[in-house]
């Protein structure tokens, strides 16, 4: 009778696994996609790879849950010893703010937080900031002003914080987090999140909540949010709230270490030959899913996957949110917020037209150019080592792109891949 009960657990349990992931292998027929013009993915990754634009990488398409064009290409390493595939671990990097994002809007509709609220009554810290004015290169002394407002987890979400990278930001911004010693990025060896956020909290904004859009840390405090509000580290939030009820097992801030042969290099071009930092022993920037436990939990992009972990977190959210998040929430994360914060948003040059900025996302908008094949609605973001997703719920279409390059800038190869995927789709 033990042996029975048991049994109708494992088989309780593996309907229940199927009914939250519904991702499963399929034809581009079954899909209403064609499958040769799908294939022409193939030629266009081996053009650039013979053109020595690209070393490789594994890309997903999946449409209505069943998985239609799943291929790697190129090897690990410029040794061309064991080649790209299946279960290997990618740094997803900013690609890891999807995640937080989702969390965040878990908890807002548990009606724990508020969107609206501001970032000081979870974090302390965060009261009384204050926005950076003049700056002195030459000693890199600084003014400073009060905020008029303070920053709230919608400010947080939509990067409208005045929280910036200042790695990112040459001049004056990067003199200002240096000083602060505020270029963290992905890992600490001693500091803990909470540590981390309320050392952030100190650094003057670079700009008044709300004025306008700038890229930065505000998800990592989004990932602070959650362990406070929740109670129990952001790794383990996640775990228990994502990646367990979706079977993701190979997503991680820091890797369990009989995984580390999994996870890939990063490729730089040096001097027209692709070689990884491990070949030329420069891991300090790379090695950080090797390095733990560690007590630093960076929401904004410390996390590493597979493409079909990832790909099994974005099917959940473009059919619905399965029992992860619930439609009103999903509804409100992937819309255009910008009319909420910033009333003259305009979108970087790499950014395309008629785009906008949902909760965590880059949203598409109807636009009369059509530059982009993406159905109005579809949202997306990318990561620093060259990895990207979109997920198109008009079409029931997400896409999973992953590449490990440092100082990748070719955007043309996105947007071309892109405008094949959807010339597949029957009209």
């Amino acid at each position: 009778m033990k042996i029975r009960f048991i049994t109708l657990l494992m088989a309780l349990s593996i309907v229940a696994y199927a009914q939250t992931n519904p991702l499963s292998k399929g034809t581009p027929k079954q899909v209403g996609m064609s499958g040769s013009i799908l294939a022409k993915i193939d030629d266009h990754v081996k053009r650039y790879m013979d053109d020595n634009k690209l070393p490789g990488g594994s890309f997903l398409v999946a449409k209505a849950g069943k998985v239609v064009y799943d291929k790697s290409f190129g090897f690990r390493s410029s040794k061309n010893e064991k080649a790209y595939g299946e279960g290997d671990i990618w740094r997803l990097a900013s690609m890891t703010k999807a995640v937080t994002s989702v969390s965040i809007m878990q908890l807002f509709e548990r009606g724990q937080i508020d969107l609206d609220d501001p970032v000081h009554k979870y974090i302390p810290a965060f009261k009384d900031q204050v926005v950076l004015d003049e700056f002195n290169p030459a000693d890199s002394s600084f003014t400073t002003v009060p905020v008029e407002k303070a920053v709230t987890i919608r400010n947080l979400l939509t990067h409208t914080s005045g929280i910036v990278y200042g790695s990112f930001n040459p001049g004056k911004l990067m003199a200002v987090y240096e000083k602060f010693d505020m270029n963290v990025g992905f890992s600490h060896e001693t500091w803990s999140t909470e540590e981390w956020i309320n050392r952030l909290a100190k650094v003057p904004l670079a700009h008044q909540p709300g004025a306008n859009f700038s890229y930065g840390l505000s998800m990592d405090v989004l990932g602070r949010i959650i362990e406070v509000v929740s109670g129990t580290t952001l790794d383990k939030y996640f775990k228990t709230n994502i990646f367990d009820p979706l079977g993701m097992q190979d997503t991680y801030f820091y890797l369990p270490e009989d995984k580390f042969d999994r996870l890939v290099g990063v490729y730089a071009n040096v001097g027209g030959k692709w070689m990884t930092t491990e070949e030329m022993g420069m891991t300090a920037g790379t090695a950080y899913p090797k390095l733990g436990p560690r007590n630093v939990f960076a929401g904004g992009a410390g996390l590493s996957s597979t493409a079909m972990d990832y790909a099994t977190f974005i099917n959940t959210l473009v059919l619905g949110g399965g029992n992860i998040l619930g439609k009103d929430a999903l509804t409100e994360m992937s819309s255009d917020q910008m009319p909420e914060v910033i009333t003259d948003y305009k979108p970087a040059i790499a950014q395309r037209t008629g785009s906008s900025f949902g909760l965590g996302f880059t949203v598409y908008l109807d636009s009369p150019t059509k530059r982009s094949p993406k159905s109005p609605g579809t949202y997306e973001w990318g990561g620093y080592f060259n990895t990207k997703f979109f997920i198109d719920p008009e079409e029931q279409l997400i896409f999973v792109g992953m590449t490990q390059i440092a100082g990748f800038n070719s955007n043309a190869f996105w947007e071309d891949m892109y405008k094949i995927i959807y010339e597949s789709i029957d009209d």
